[in-house]
């Protein structure tokens, strides 16, 4: 559903339904796929997969290996919904939109679109390993773009809500979910108040407008969860996915400087002592929660990063034999029943501080720093090393005040640098997950939905550019 400023711009449902058969035959991965579900056609499909996988052996050097699975027999799993978002009446999702962009207008911006993606996806596995799994999946998305008009130009805050893997429930907005920063921005934990921060935003653009562009130059950097998702997103989960770091995946910002010969080093320092950077399928609410990946294997939880040290990586059936590993790690997903499932990121998470610090903790000893929330654009080389990010909304802290907010502010590191200038993190309470809803990868590309939870952090002496300049 979209709307923009006062009126409806379109409601889209789309459904699709069909199977898709995999097969490994001669030592090599076969796929077909079909939306018409009778048995002569299903049959049809698993004879087209086997052909593919035959054709495709006379190029195979090394058959494909699995690590075993043990079938589960049949069992279910859903989404701990609350409220089915299929069920909710249209014209209430309307009224909350439209009052979304209310709030934003009558609080100084010139224009808004606001939108709800809703997400329902059933799925059947079963496997000649014993296994026969139901799932019932649901997510949520709540985004708008809100943009105002000056003298000089216009400046957009986008929503600070975060994509999810619950029910409507999440809109609910409820005060306890909400985490206020020194007065700065509201960010929130399980449940959303849109039309708080539509007019939240409203009033921020008016402050972008006047406020004044950031000097360029080293500062601390505090980081809150809304934006800092995106950075493991792109820092740490993308370059552990084992396909990236054996050359396999190159599509999407290409490869990994994450080699194997670093993580058997058993001594390659990824960050700081105190970053815990782990991977979990099972972590409620989020995107990538489920019970079972595409490949019938329970999901769980393994640490990427431990104490700073890299200690492993992202994996499935087909690849934990190279790591010396028996267990595969759950990260096999397609996007649908007509796509073939490959290795896709799990929610990868940095652990809170065991000390429950509040934001307010992490920001009173910075002299001179920078605090910023939401995500902006960013850039990051081919190994996944080099980068630089952007954000929604930046605020300048002085002597462990957030004061002025700024402009123009966007931060250059490299991974191994970023992560090793972490030097305090917030606690338990603070922690709050982020998201992306449309995760692409592979070619021919296909989306993911995956999670990143994190408390607010703090980075030393990172440099700061100014966006605005010209050069």
């Amino acid at each position: 559903m979209t709307t923009r400023e006062t009126r409806v711009d379109s409601i889209t449902n789309t459904e699709s339904a069909g199977i898709g058969v995999r097969v490994i035959a001669n030592g090599t991965w076969g796929f077909a796929s079909t939306s018409n579900m009778t048995p002569d056609s299903v049959a049809k499909a698993a004879e087209q997969a086997v052909a593919v996988a035959m054709a495709n052996s006379k190029f195979q050097t090394t058959p494909v290996q699995l690590a075993p699975v043990k079938g589960v027999g049949e069992v279910s799993w859903q989404t701990p919904i609350k409220k089915n978002a299929m069920e909710v009446p249209i014209q209430e999702k309307v009224d909350l939109l439209l009052s979304v962009n209310d709030a934003a207008m009558q609080n100084g911006a010139s224009f808004i679109s606001s939108r709800l993606f809703l997400v329902n996806e059933q799925k059947y596995f079963a496997s000649t390993d014993g296994s026969y799994i139901d799932q019932d999946i649901h997510r949520l998305w709540a985004p708008f773009t809100a943009t105002a008009v000056g003298e000089d130009g216009f400046k957009q805050r986008s929503a600070l809500g975060n994509p999810v893997g619950m029910g409507y429930e999440y809109l609910d907005g409820l005060e306890k979910d909400k985490v206020r920063v020194q007065g700065a921005n509201i960010g929130y934990h399980n449940s959303y108040d849109m039309v708080e921060d539509a007019a939240a935003a409203g009033k921020q653009l008016q402050a972008k407008l006047k406020a004044k562009s950031v000097e360029p130059g080293k500062y601390d950097l505090v980081l809150d969860p809304a934006h800092l998702m995106l950075t493991i997103h792109e820092s740490v989960g993308h370059p552990l996915e084992l396909d990236r770091v054996l050359g396999y995946e190159a599509n999407y910002a290409g490869t990994s400087f994450a080699t194997l010969d670093k993580w058997k080093s058993g001594d390659f320092q990824y960050g700081s002592d105190i970053v815990n950077l782990y991977a979990d399928k099972n972590q409620a609410n989020t995107l990538g929660n489920v019970g079972y990946d595409d490949e019938g294997v329970k999901t769980k939880e393994w640490d990427l990063i431990k104490d700073g040290i890299l200690v492993n990586y992202q994996a499935t059936r087909d690849q934990v034999h190279m790591l010396g590993q028996k267990e595969s790690h759950g990260c096999s997903y397609a996007q649908s029943w007509r796509d073939v499932q490959f290795q896709r990121m799990s929610n990868v998470s940095l652990r809170p501080n065991e000390k429950d610090l509040s934001a307010d903790d992490v920001i009173k000893d910075v002299e001179k720093g920078i605090y910023i929330a939401g995500r902006g654009s960013y850039s990051i080389d081919q190994q996944r090393y080099n980068f630089q990010f952007g954000g929604q909304l930046f605020y300048e802290i002085k002597d462990g005040k957030i004061v002025d907010q700024i402009e123009d502010v966007a931060y250059q590191s490299n991974t191994q640098e970023f992560w090793n200038s972490c030097s305090q993190l917030a606690g338990k309470s603070d922690y709050r997950v982020g998201g992306s809803f449309f995760d692409g990868k592979g070619q021919p590309s296909q989306v993911s939905a995956v999670s990143h939870g994190c408390p607010t952090t703090r980075f030393d002496n990172i440099n700061v550019i100014n966006t605005a300049r010209n050069v």
